[in-house]
C-alpha cells in the first residue's frame, strides 16, 4: 500500500465517522419524540373525560 492509499484511507475513515456522529443523534432524537408523541397520545386516550355532575350516593 502506498503512502497515498494510506491517506486516502485515513480520511475516507474520518468522512465516514464524522457522517455516522453527525447522523445517529439525529435518527435517535426523532425516534424518542415520536415515542414520547405516541405516549402522550395514548395517555390522552386513556384518561376519561371529565364530567360536570356531582357525584351522589
Amino acid at each position: 500500500m502506498t503512502y497515498f492509499k494510506y491517506v486516502a484511507m485515513a480520511y475516507a475513515v474520518f468522512f465516514i465517522v464524522l457522517a455516522w456522529d453527525f447522523i445517529v443523534p439525529r435518527l435517535q432524537i426523532r425516534q424518542q419524540l415520536r415515542e414520547a408523541r405516541s405516549r402522550i397520545a395514548r395517555a390522552s386516550r386513556a384518561t376519561p373525560a371529565p364530567v360536570d355532575e356531582e357525584l351522589s350516593r
